[in-house]
């Protein structure tokens, strides 16, 4: 009997607590769509904005920020959400978040303010994410359709009958220019993917300790031998930028595709064709334009070429109608330093994919075209043969000089 009334009265207790939370849960709207409004909230986040954080939606969240970003509406120590030891409430950590925190520090610097920066998680999954990963597919396509065009076309040989004589091509300071050029680039795009990939490919492979020196060694040649880099690029540009201005024998070349595909079709072109005009450009803007980011990270926080970029581009229009909306006009000192490393990084890769062809046609791609640049000479068959244009105007200098007593040199 006792039993029987402890039971009822247990029952009859809990009954009470119970009811409303049921009623409760029977009143609530669970749809996806019932979002409760943030003003409901206290401004604070709904279980929407979780929700679509989880996602991996975007979200609005200006509404973290209080009405005016000051620390010093935070709690004391003594109220509810503070602790011992110092401030705890949220609007603290927003407001260093944000960069509107007042702060006082014993270092100086440009960044010495900057606690939190809210940028560097998206800066760090797209360098190795999609930066790495297209960047990676690009240079393997390139290497795969100069292995399918040597399979189909093989090696450009020369067709006519090799004459024995020679003449000159490039002279004693345009090959220093181009093979100082041509080291340094192969130098930082090595050192560049071992500081880029190394941790991910290397130790695994080696371990840490035999990566340590080479990482090192990786990064204090990458830094010294971007200078060489700079001045071979500026003696490249400024030796052969005459040569490289486009013309109307451009179209002729580019409509025969310069005779790549066909055996004994030969457009006619001077000093350089289409193509090597078109990769003297793209070494020239890609150059200037890997170098500006290299010296941006050579001197961290003394350069900021983005800010003033977007604001460039923001008046002109170009961001909104392509889809991205006004790009930011301040960043932090941070910032400009990410920005500065993926974009050195996305020029490297596009950079790196053009000159893995132009490697190609100099070297094992076509007969006789390395000696431009090994000993200076060609054989005047293949001048005849590729620059026909300039391969005349040398000959016509010979023959002036030849009729006038002196020597005039081949260009």
């Amino acid at each position: 009997m006792r039993a029987l009334l402890w039971i009822f009265l247990c029952l009859s207790l809990a009954l009470p607590l119970t009811t409303p939370v049921a009623a409760q849960d029977a009143t609530q709207d669970t749809t996806p769509t019932a979002a409760a409004e943030r003003s409901a909230t206290g401004g604070a986040q709904t279980l929407e904005d979780i929700l679509a954080r989880q996602r991996g939606e975007k979200i609005q969240d200006d509404f973290r920020r209080n009405a005016t970003g000051d620390p010093d509406s935070a709690a004391a120590i003594s109220a509810q959400l503070g602790t011992l030891g110092g401030v705890s409430d949220a609007e603290v950590f927003r407001a260093l978040r944000y960069g509107t925190a007042d702060i006082n520090a014993s270092a100086r610097g440009p960044v010495s303010h900057l606690i939190i920066q809210d940028s560097g998680m998206a800066w760090l999954q797209f360098r190795e994410g999609p930066m790495t990963t297209y960047g990676g597919y690009l240079m393997l396509a390139m290497f795969g359709l100069l292995v399918l065009f040597y399979l189909i076309r093989g090696k450009i040989r020369i067709d006519g009958t090799k004459t024995g004589r020679t003449v000159e091509r490039f002279n004693g300071i345009e090959r220093f220019a181009h093979w100082l050029l041509a080291v340094s680039f192969i130098l930082l795009g090595i050192t560049g993917l071992i500081t880029l990939l190394g941790r991910k490919f290397l130790i695994p492979l080696i371990g840490k300790d035999a990566f340590a020196p080479i990482a090192i060694a990786g990064k204090w040649v990458h830094n010294n031998i971007s200078w060489a880099f700079m001045l071979a690029l500026a003696m490249v540009i400024v030796l052969w930028i005459k040569h490289n201005i486009p013309n109307r024998t451009d179209i002729k070349w580019v409509m025969q595709a310069g005779g790549l595909f066909s055996k004994g079709l030969h457009p006619p072109a001077k000093k350089f064709n289409a193509g090597q005009k078109v990769i003297y450009w793209i070494v020239a803007v890609f150059g200037i334009s890997i170098s500006m980011s290299g010296l941006a990270l050579l001197f961290p926080f003394e350069l900021s070429f983005f800010a003033k970029t977007f604001q460039i581009a923001n008046m002109t229009g170009l961001p909104e109608i392509i889809g991205y909306g006004r790009l930011p006009e301040e960043l932090t000192p941070y910032q400009e330093m990410q920005l500065s490393q993926l974009w050195h990084g996305i020029v490297a890769f596009g950079f790196m994919t053009v000159i893995i062809a132009h490697i190609y046609l100099g070297s094992v791609g076509m007969e006789g075209a390395f000696d431009a640049m090994g000993s200076g000479q060609v054989e005047a068959q293949w001048a005849k043969e590729h620059h026909s244009l300039w391969y005349d105007e040398v000959k016509d200098k010979e023959t002036g000089a030849d009729k006038s007593g002196g020597q005039v040199p081949a260009e």
